[in-house]
């Protein structure tokens, strides 16, 4: 597996002819105070998978706080086919909307992808403390 993009949104919506529409990529939030709740936010991945990855696999993404720990936590299930594989690897493209979101404290937050054994780093976010945010 291996991760193409990942980017933090406030939409994305996937079309039928295979491409995204991402609308408002953000890579800070501010707060005026801790914890602070964000109302939506859409977290956009898209991830190849090798030859000898398919059918369904099972993934997780983890939301980490700046101590890497796990502030929210997203299982799931693709379905990884051979359909388009002659011409390029199998995709895997989400657009995961995420609303309500509590951030504990100030700093940097990291989504994490796990798929089995394998953790991969993907968007990064970080939240600032500005006593003037709305």
């Amino acid at each position: 597996m291996n991760v193409l993009y990942s980017v933090i949104a406030e939409e994305a919506n996937l079309r039928h002819d295979g491409r995204m529409d991402v609308h408002g990529v953000f890579h800070e939030l501010y707060a005026p105070g801790f914890p602070a709740q964000q109302e939506r936010l859409t977290l956009v991945v898209t991830m190849e998978w090798a030859a000898e990855e398919r059918g369904a696999i099972d993934f997780s993404v983890n939301l980490l706080d700046p101590a890497r720990s796990p502030v929210l936590t997203i299982n799931a299930q693709t379905q990884v086919e051979d359909q388009y594989a002659v011409h390029r690897a199998a995709r895997t493209q989400m657009a995961i909307p995420m609303d309500g979101i509590v951030f504990p404290t100030a700093g940097t937050y990291l989504f994490e992808l796990t798929v089995g054994d394998h953790k991969e780093d993907l968007a990064k976010i970080y939240l600032i403390e500005d006593a003037n945010a709305h």
